[in-house]
């Protein structure tokens, strides 16, 4: 072999660099539409064969491409998109490197069709081996197209590189939906070996377009994110954990109207979701996020999927807040009936205010009070009929209604403004007693009762030693623990939140933490996780009867606290079941 250095042909260099940006035909259709976009078009035609393998056809009705230019956009380091390192930094369009279509042109026959809005005709040109034709003219309306035919046809190694034409599509498919969802405004068309199996379009908001890409299902289950703050504005759908799914393959999160995959925003997301998610389960999105362009780099890496943050911290605190907000307000409406704004780049209004509940004392809860003790003088929650009139009296319901019974003492049954409701009651006094927990030790420490009678615990000295060590943190959590002997400790006080019942779990469950992770840790980043089991111990259990009067403060302390719609491990904690879905049942009105 030559050690001489020479330089490379153009065409290998070109054949080089197809394989960092064209690495499938899902990358050379994702670079091509971006350029339609860039183009400004409102409609994009997609037609695809063997997968995209054999052909590739995007065609738009952008603004096209001058004559004299045609030769020179297939040509390396091309772009009309920027001319100096000042435009580079602050780019706004989807495309700028310039290297796309030189590089398809290297590993495919490549044939570049275009109008401009005044022209007469089109021209065409075509691209094989790096040779490229004259321009001719040709039939075309005003736009563009690209057509690629078998790619990575004069590099066989590549070529084998590539899955079946089945995963192909899929790829493309995607790639395809995150345009789709970002751009709203512009219809897409997707054909696949002479099926037509998308048409698009256009919309002025972006509800309609994710309803038919991701379905009713996940906008039903969906509650809307809006809100602007300085410089950054976000909106969008995040699912609730009801829509949570086993992969990560439902989220969309875009910059600017560009999808990106960043390590900064999947943190902060995730945190978002940290205390409503079931273990091992993902969320769902569909977010964009608007900056000014400067405040990010998108020039990362080829395929312009990952960014860069100026200010990473202040784009952390913005998402995290935004979603968890959004997630926390209790019975969030669904995006269903909250109307997105015309298109991802407009200014956004502030976030809503969060649901105002009033005080439970008020007349008109003192009004259902009165008639729920008439209806239930034994005050047992037991089922029992509930005469139309008192209802059809009573002031305005509340958001999840008014307890009418309790049933095979976990659920209780409550009537609304919409029908029925049903709630999991372990699992909504759980988060209730959670979310209680975590303000009162974000105020300093646990208010804690005195035990009447100390509750004695046999123990291992190992157990022993971590309270006389971690004496500050009982103290913190609402624990006064005391040791009698080298293995007996006496609880005389606890969390007030809990109840005297569950003193033993209670300080068993501290002691284990403190054991195997320090105090430190356990009042830091193993806070919640141990807040979230002290909870579950402070939270009614099943087969408790409860009286109607502490079912509906159950309801009243749900609408007040915030993320009330999940339990701490992600499972819902009420159903509502409306009055048109009892009709059904019954077949009323058929």
């Amino acid at each position: 072999m030559s050690t001489a250095i020479h330089l490379l042909p153009e065409l290998l260099i070109n054949q080089i660099a197809a394989g960092e940006v064209i690495d499938r035909p899902a990358a050379a259709l994702k670079e091509l539409a971006e350029n339609s976009l860039d183009a400004g078009a409102s409609e994009i035609r997609v037609e695809l064969e063997g997968g995209g393998i054999r052909l590739l056809r995007v065609r738009d009705n952008g603004g096209g491409i001058a004559l004299e230019q045609l030769a020179l956009a297939l040509t390396r380091h091309a772009t009309s998109k920027i001319d100096s390192l000042a435009a580079l930094q602050s780019v706004r369009s989807m495309g700028f490197r310039g290297e796309a279509l030189a590089s398809m042109a290297a590993v495919a026959q490549l044939t570049l069709t275009s109008r401009m809005t005044h022209a007469t005709h089109a021209w065409e040109i075509r691209s094989l081996d790096g040779h490229t034709t004259a321009p001719e003219p040709a039939r075309h309306a005003v736009g563009t197209t690209v057509e690629l035919r078998e790619l990575y046809f004069n590099t066989p190694a590549r070529r084998k590189f590539l899955k079946s034409e089945a995963t192909e599509f899929a790829y493309c498919e995607d790639v395809l939906k995150r345009l789709a969802l970002a751009y709203a405004g512009v219809s897409f068309s997707l054909s696949h070996n002479g099926k037509l199996l998308w048409q698009l379009t256009a919309n002025h908001s972006p509800l309609p377009r994710i309803r038919q890409l991701l379905g009713e299902e996940f906008s039903s289950l969906s509650v809307g994110v809006a809100r602007q703050t300085g410089q950054f504005a976000l909106q969008g759908l995040a699912a609730l954990p009801a829509y949570s799914r086993s992969r990560g393959d439902a989220q969309y999160f875009f910059v600017n109207g560009r999808f990106v995959r960043d390590k900064v925003a999947s943190h902060a997301l995730r945190q978002a979701y940290q205390d409503i998610l079931h273990h091992q389960r993902h969320a769902a999105y569909v977010l964009f996020l608007q900056l000014p362009p400067e405040a990010v780099d998108v020039n990362v890496h080829p395929a312009k999927s990952e960014v860069r943050f100026r200010d990473s911290q202040a784009v952390h605190q913005f998402l995290f807040h935004s979603v968890q907000d959004a997630l926390a307000t209790p019975g969030a409406p669904s995006m269903t009936s909250m109307p997105l704004l015309n298109n991802v780049t407009a200014p956004l209004p502030p976030q809503q205010a969060p649901l105002q509940i009033a005080d439970t004392s008020s007349s008109r809860y003192a009004v259902w009070e009165m008639a729920q003790q008439a209806l239930h003088p034994d005050s047992t929650g037991s089922v029992a009929p509930v005469p139309p009139s008192p209802l059809a009296n009573a002031p305005e319901l509340p958001p999840l209604g008014f307890a009418l019974a309790q049933l095979a003492g976990i659920y209780i049954l409550a009537q609304n403004a919409h029908g029925l409701v049903v709630v999991d009651m372990h699992a909504a006094h759980e988060r209730v007693v959670y979310e209680q927990l975590k303000t009162a030790l974000a105020q300093e420490a646990l208010a804690s009762q005195p035990l009447l009678i100390p509750l004695v615990l046999v123990v291992e000295p190992l157990e022993v030693a971590t309270v006389e060590e971690s004496q500050a943190a009982l103290r913190t959590l609402g624990f006064e623990l005391a040791p009698l002997s080298p293995t007996t400790l006496a609880v005389r006080a606890m969390p007030m939140l809990l109840k005297s019942s569950e003193a033993e779990a209670a300080t068993r469950e501290v002691l284990a933490e403190l054991r195997q992770f320090g105090a430190s840790r356990v009042m830091t980043e193993r806070r919640n996780a141990l807040l979230a089991t002290l909870a579950c111990h402070g939270a009614v259990r099943a087969n408790r009867s409860l009286s109607v009067s502490e079912m509906n403060a159950l309801l009243r302390d749900m609408e007040r606290t915030e993320r009330a719609d999940q339990c701490n491990h992600g499972r819902p904690t009420w159903r509502q079941v409306t009055l048109a879905e009892l009709d059904q049942l019954f077949m009323r009105g058929q």
